[in-house]
Parts: C-alpha cells; sequence; structure tokens
C-alpha cells in the first residue's frame, strides 16, 4: 500500500528546493568547466544530490512514497549530501598537493560506493512507507547500517564542516580578501544547519511543513554561501596586483 500524500501544499516545497539547487548546480558545473576550480565542480555534484533528493521528498509528499524514492532521498540527502559539501570545503580552504587530492577524492568515491551498495541493496519495511514522512529507522529497522549510515557518515561531516567555518574565520585575521570566503563558508554551513535541524524535527515529530520548508529555506542559505565564497575566488584572481 502506498500513502496518498499531503498533495501540493507541502510537496511544493521540497519541489522548489530541487528546482533551485538543479538551477545553482548547473551553474557551478559551467564555472567549473570555464575555470576548473576543484570545489566548484564537487559542489556541483553536491547540489545535483540535493536535487535529486528533494525532488524523491517531493513525489513520495504529492502521492505517496515508493521503495525507489525513499532510497534515492536517504542515499543522497541524508548520508552522501553532507560529506559531498564538506569535501568542497576541503579544496575551498586548503592548498592541496596532488598527494593529498587523490587521497581524499580516492576515500570519498570508496565511501560512496559502499553506501550505495548498502542502502540500495537493504531490505525496506514496505508498511513503514505509508506514512507520509517515513522514518529511516522505521523503514530500514532501529540498528541496521543503512540507517545509522545518516550518524556514522553525515554527521561526522556535518562536524567537519562547522569546523572548517572555525578555521576559516581564525585564517582570516587581518585579511580583508579573505572575508567573502569566511562568509561563502558561513552560509553553506547554516543552510546545512537549516536543513539538519528541521528535518531532524519535522522527521522526529512527523511534521512534515516543517521538513519541506527546511529543505527550501536550507538550499537557498547555502545558494547565498557559495556565491559568497566562488564570489571571493574571482576577486582574488583579478585584483591581484600587477607585476612590477
Amino acid at each position: 500500500m502506498i500513502a496518498a500524500g499531503h498533495g501540493w501544499g507541502l510537496a511544493v516545497f521540497p519541489l522548489l528546493a530541487a528546482a533551485i539547487a538543479l538551477v545553482f548546480a548547473v551553474r557551478l558545473t559551467q564555472r567549473y568547466l570555464g575555470r576548473r576550480r576543484s570545489y566548484e565542480g564537487i559542489w556541483a555534484v553536491a547540489l545535483f544530490m540535493y536535487a535529486a533528493a528533494s525532488f524523491a521528498m517531493f513525489l513520495g509528499v504529492v502521492a505517496g512514497w515508493t521503495a525507489t524514492e525513499f532510497r534515492v532521498y536517504w542515499l543522497l540527502g541524508a548520508v552522501l549530501n553532507v560529506p559531498y559539501l564538506f569535501l568542497g570545503e576541503v579544496y575551498l580552504l586548503g592548498r592541496l598537493g596532488w598527494r593529498a587530492s587523490a587521497m581524499a577524492v580516492g576515500v570519498t568515491v570508496l565511501m560512496t560506493a559502499l553506501v550505495v551498495i548498502e542502502v540500495w541493496q537493504a531490505p525496506i519495511h514496505p508498511t513503514a512507507l505509508t506514512q507520509t514522512l517515513p522514518l529511516g529507522r522505521e523503514v530500514f529497522g532501529d540498528g541496521t547500517l543503512a540507517y545509522r549510515l545518516a550518524q556514522y557518515v553525515a554527521l561526522p561531516a556535518y562536524f567537519l564542516l562547522l569546523g572548517g567555518l572555525v578555521w576559516s574565520t581564525l585564517q582570516m585575521g587581518g585579511k580583508p580578501e579573505l572575508r567573502n570566503r569566511m562568509t561563502g563558508t558561513f552560509g553553506i554551513a547554516m543552510g546545512a544547519t537549516i536543513v539538519a535541524i528541521g528535518s531532524g524535527i519535522g522527521a522526529a515529530f512527523h511534521v512534515v511543513p516543517l521538513f519541506s520548508v527546511s529543505l527550501a529555506a536550507g538550499i537557498a542559505v547555502m545558494f547565498w554561501g557559495f556565491v559568497q565564497a566562488t564570489r571571493s575566488a574571482v576577486r582574488t584572481a583579478t585584483e591581484a596586483p600587477a607585476p612590477s
């Protein structure tokens, strides 16, 4: 049995979140292809994930969940999205050599492959999908690896994302040229926080409006953060003093 869903009144918010994420993912992809800045390419991947997860939630809320929709939502939204946001932040804030870059990407790709296999093959309890907003512990089962991956993978990445904000703030010091980069990092971290808190409370208490609105609000704040961070990179490149 598939839940009837809440209809368009609440589904419009995850649809809006998916649209915002998709537009900016395309924009970041275009910038990456033109400038080859690694963090823009990685963030583009994160935004495509966010768009797909939000669209899966839109389908589930508007008409009822299927197993595939929930797996996409859980995999790309609850587990993998934040680690890719953090990886992009690492490339933005740090100056990685090719060995460190290869290691960071290699670990992320391996982790992604293992997570995809686990979530896609994990058994699902069909009755849990009849709810308008299914919980991971009910769909996969409390204590299962597919459910715990959100805690084992996404939660540490979220705190590392916040750690990057603290680090960038300390590094800024008296360097005004780093101000936009720090502001952008703050926006990305705060957008992720809005999603984490809104989705956490919304899912725990089955408050679908809070969950849905937090998706759109969070990606809007992250959008602003991405703009600030990339603007900083452009200014650094274009406003450097000419050699004498």
